[in-house]
This record gives structure tokens, C-alpha cells and sequence, in this order.
């Protein structure tokens, strides 16, 4: 892929952050979800690229746009899979919470897991851990071998995990072991790459969450030299066949990173919309005057960009305010 496709992502996760941010606190999930796919919809066709849709916001007669086998760019450029996420948090915007972010994948032709709307078991840490973890080990064997491969106390070691009734087992066993547990409400694409990013204070995620955004995760992962392993959990035989559908013999097979996302040659984007530990969230300054927070990296050359941008609204058709 271009490198140049990896800044070109960027303005559209730039343009659904600013469109959503706008409903930021008012209690209106859809609305913010609207605004970020309309504005993330409108900015792909400028790009040069031939995009089709392999995660998105639902099928085609379940979504307007941006929906799984949808074509975007230009058709000027390389051929892509592409994984988006408009709005990660729709309630952590209508609510006014912390880490709600707009997100991109990107990979080769094929690259991408079509992974269905189901959950997913999954693991993962940062470079110092890569290689050494299995989503088959307990979670207190694994506490160990990542406290040792971070040069970490157990009692210092930080692990992430969601705050649902179905971790609270899991919650309790990494206690018990001694370890510590930090709990988020939505958005676990944030969550699992801050293992990676040694100024989060994050070494581990685990638990089950969504599919679509485990493949975007795992794009950023993958960037960020760490590690990922994924087990789908289909709760039903109709779960099961979409999963055989997609290729894999048996569909709770263990998938690491490289089955995740089959290609060194990978982009992720993500622009902040609330307040975040990765991303400082949309600042409205005053006038049309407005302040985004975002990354970009590529797996190909492991550069990873912090980019901090000023927007005037006036001037910018695309986005949704």
C-alpha cells in the first residue's frame, strides 16, 4: 500500500471525530453514530484507492453506508480491505465518558478477517510479551509470564478488562493472583492496544468482546510489534456456519495475529472524540475553530504518528457539524 494512504485515513477519522464530538453529553448514541459515518462516508471518495468494506457498520440491507462490501476511494490506487468503526463508544459520547474514538483498519487485498457480528475470546500484550502468551493458558499462568517478560512485580502489573457480568470470574481470579485490574465501560479497541504503548501503564487485555473490533485491534497491534490471539464464540449453529462460511474448518479454532490480519503491510487510524489515555478527545475552540488528537501507524515500516491537528469547520465540507 501507498504510504501515503496511511495520512489520507487520517482525515477521515479527523472528519467522523469532529462530526460526532458535536453530540458529545447530549444522550443521543445513533445521532453521534450517524454523524460519524455520513462524515467518514463523504471524506473516503476522495481518496485514491480501491476500498471495499470487509468489517463496517452491517450488511447491506442493515446499512446505509458503510456497510460489508461496500466500494470506497476513488478506484485510483492500491486494492484494500478495509475494517471501520465510525464511532467506537456510541455510549461513551451520548454519556460524555472517557476513550471514544473513530477508527480505521487497512490491509492487502484479502488481508483482513471477515470476521462476523459475534463475540470473541481474546488476548493481547505489547512487544516485550509478544510470542510468549496462549489464549489456552489460565489467566494466572499467563499474569505470570507477562509480569516476567515486562521485568514487572505481579502486584505492579496492570490488567485491563471490561466491565461486564461475564468477566466478573475473571476479575476476581486476577486479583486473587495479586495483579491489578483497571475496568472500562465500552471500547476495547483502546483498550487492547494500550498494552502496547508503555505510557498507558497497561500490560494486559483479556476477556470477550466483539469481533469486527478485534480485527481492528489486531491491525494495531500488529503495527505496534505486540501480540494478539482470538478464539470466536458463535452462540448458535447459524453463528457457527457464518463462521465456516468465512473459511476456518472449525470455528472455534484458535487465531493469532497473523490470522487476524495475514499481511505485514497494515494501517491504522484512529482521531480521539472524548477525553482518552491514548487520544486527547475534539476540542471546540471557539468560533470554527477546532482541535483533533490522532494516531497513525503502518505494520511495514512500525512508524507510528501522533498528529495533532487545528480544523477550520468553515472550511471543511465533509464534515458533518
Amino acid at each position: 500500500m501507498d504510504r501515503e494512504l496511511a495520512l489520507e485515513l487520517v482525515r477521515v477519522t479527523e472528519a467522523a471525530a469532529v462530526s460526532s464530538a458535536q453530540w458529545m453529553g447530549r444522550g443521543k448514541k445513533n445521532e453521534a453514530d450517524d454523524a460519524a459515518t455520513s462524515a467518514m462516508r463523504g471524506m473516503f471518495d476522495s481518496i485514491s484507492m480501491e476500498g471495499t468494506v470487509v468489517i463496517g457498520e452491517g450488511e447491506k440491507d442493515q446499512a446505509p453506508m458503510l456497510y460489508i462490501g461496500e466500494e470506497l476511494g476513488n478506484g485510483n490506487g492500491p486494492a484494500v480491505d478495509i475494517a471501520v468503526d465510525p464511532l467506537e463508544g456510541t455510549n461513551i459520547v451520548a454519556k460524555g465518558h472517557n476513550n471514544a474514538m473513530a477508527v480505521i483498519a487497512a490491509a492487502d487485498r484479502g488481508a483482513l478477517l471477515h470476521a462476523p457480528d459475534m463475540y470473541m475470546e481474546k488476548i493481547a500484550v505489547g512487544k516485550k510479551a509478544s510470542g510468549k502468551i496462549s489464549l489456552d493458558d489460565p489467566i494466572e499462568k499467563t499474569i505470570d509470564i507477562v509480569a516476567k517478560a515486562n521485568n514487572k512485580r505481579i502486584h505492579d502489573l496492570t490488567v485491563i478488562v471490561q466491565e461486564r457480568p461475564r468477566h466478573e470470574e475473571l476479575v476476581e481470579r486476577v486479583r486473587a493472583k495479586g495483579a491489578r485490574v483497571k475496568l472500562f465501560g465500552d471500547g476495547d479497541v483502546g483498550a487492547s492496544i494500550a498494552t502496547c504503548l508503555p505510557h498507558t501503564g497497561v500490560d494486559l487485555f483479556v476477556g470477550r468482546g466483539g469481533a469486527p473490533e478485534g480485527v481492528i485491534s489486531a491491525a494495531a497491534i500488529k503495527c505496534l510489534d505486540g501480540d494478539m490471539q482470538a478464539r470466536l464464540v458463535p452462540k448458535n449453529d447459524e453463528e457457527a456456519q457464518r463462521c465456516i462460511g468465512m473459511g476456518l474448518e472449525d470455528p472455534e479454532q484458535l487465531l493469532t495475529l497473523d490470522d487476524l490480519v495475514q499481511s505485514d503491510d497494515a494501517i491504522f487510524a484512529a482521531t480521539g472524540v472524548t477525553e482518552g489515555e491514548l487520544l486527547n478527545g475534539v476540542k471546540f475552540l471557539g468560533g470554527e475553530l477546532t482541535e483533533t488528537d490522532s494516531i497513525v501507524m503502518r505494520a511495514k515500516t512500525r512508524t507510528v504518528r501522533f498528529i495533532k491537528a487545528n480544523h477550520q469547520l468553515d472550511h471543511k465540507p465533509n464534515f458533518v457539524y
